[in-house]
């Protein structure tokens, strides 16, 4: 019997390996490990809207059912009088329904830029309406905008794997408690481990997309009349004056830019003109002399050799005779 117990421990353990290889090929073309595979919606919808009480009806069909997992966002401009004191009041309002405050910033009014102040809320899905509709009450909408992504396939898949991971770790954690050689000891320790650290992963990601799905994520923009959107021009007028603030905006900026570069070309003129002294004063002093400045030297006389003899020279012949011998 002590002999058949490592043979049965290590046939147990063959056949859980085997188990556990088939259930993971069964998702490993859908996903691979701690990889959150996207899915592709089949119902997303983006639907903006304007106006006060505008978009009621869009923002219900935004809604997640019972039996799916809806991950909805949204983004939303309201124009206030007050955008701090408004900021105060919306995270009352998003800790109020449960929700959270993940972002927060605040641009007080200065001499140059008016108040302005953003936030990012993690509201529950089932109050994100309620939620909205105490917004409208700060002040006036500029916009609303809304997305829902359907990831229910997603969410079942990560369960189902979880589940078949959970069920092999039960496993080799049963068989560790029987293992009777170190042999045996070591394999299901490491392959143990394996599963552990997969199970993990995938588990971190079911509770991120958990998360997502159970707390809609809603941007606010508040903003004051300064920067609130202007409406663009309608007819001849209004595009005339429009206009000709931009060529009045145009010669500001255009004035400014030359105030600026001035000191830069002034310097640059006055950096060019101490150069081209420089190369000119250098250029004439390495001019050749003239020849005028230089001596001439006379050439030598030359030598005349000394005058034949007489005798050496021959004589004329004689008229008339003949020549003496």
């Amino acid at each position: 019997m002590r002999r058949l117990a490592p043979a049965a421990a290590a046939a147990a353990l063959t056949a859980l390996l085997l188990a556990g290889c088939s259930a993971g090929a069964d998702h490993a073309g859908s996903m691979e490990p701690g990889v959150a595979e996207p899915a592709a919606p089949r119902d997303q919808g983006q639907t903006p809207t304007e106006g006060g009480e505008a978009g009621s009806a869009e923002l219900d069909a935004t809604e997640p059912d019972a039996d799916r997992s809806v991950i909805t966002t949204g983004w939303m401009s309201v124009t206030v009088d007050d955008p701090i004191a408004s900021a105060e009041a919306a995270s009352d309002i998003a800790e109020q329904a449960g929700g959270r405050i993940d972002n927060r910033s605040e641009t007080p009014a200065t001499g140059t830029q008016p108040a302005s102040a953003s936030l990012t809320m993690r509201v529950p899905a089932d109050e994100l309406k309620g939620v909205v509709n105490e917004l409208r009450e700060l002040g006036s909408v500029n916009s609303v905008s809304m997305n829902a992504s359907d990831v229910t396939q997603q969410r079942q898949d990560l369960d189902a794997r979880i589940e078949a991971l959970t069920a092999s770790v039960d496993r080799l954690q049963q068989l560790l408690g029987t293992a009777t050689s170190i042999a045996d000891l070591i394999a299901i320790e490491s392959e143990l481990t394996t599963r552990q650290a997969e199970l993990d992963s995938l588990t971190q990601q079911r509770d991120w997309l958990v998360d997502q799905v159970d707390f809609s994520t809603l941007t606010l923009e508040l903003v004051t009349e300064d920067v609130a959107p202007d409406p663009a021009p309608d007819d001849f007028w209004s595009g005339l004056v429009a206009g000709w603030s931009a060529l009045l905006a145009f010669a500001s900026w255009l004035g400014v830019a030359i105030g600026v570069l001035l000191p830069w070309l002034l310097t640059g003129l006055v950096i060019a003109a101490i150069v081209i002294t420089v190369v000119v004063a250098s250029t004439r002093r390495r001019r050749p002399r003239s020849v005028d400045d230089t001596t001439t030297v006379d050439a030598p006389a030359p030598t005349t050799t000394a005058a034949t003899s007489e005798t050496d020279a021959p004589r004329p012949p004689s008229s008339g005779g003949t020549p003496e011998l």
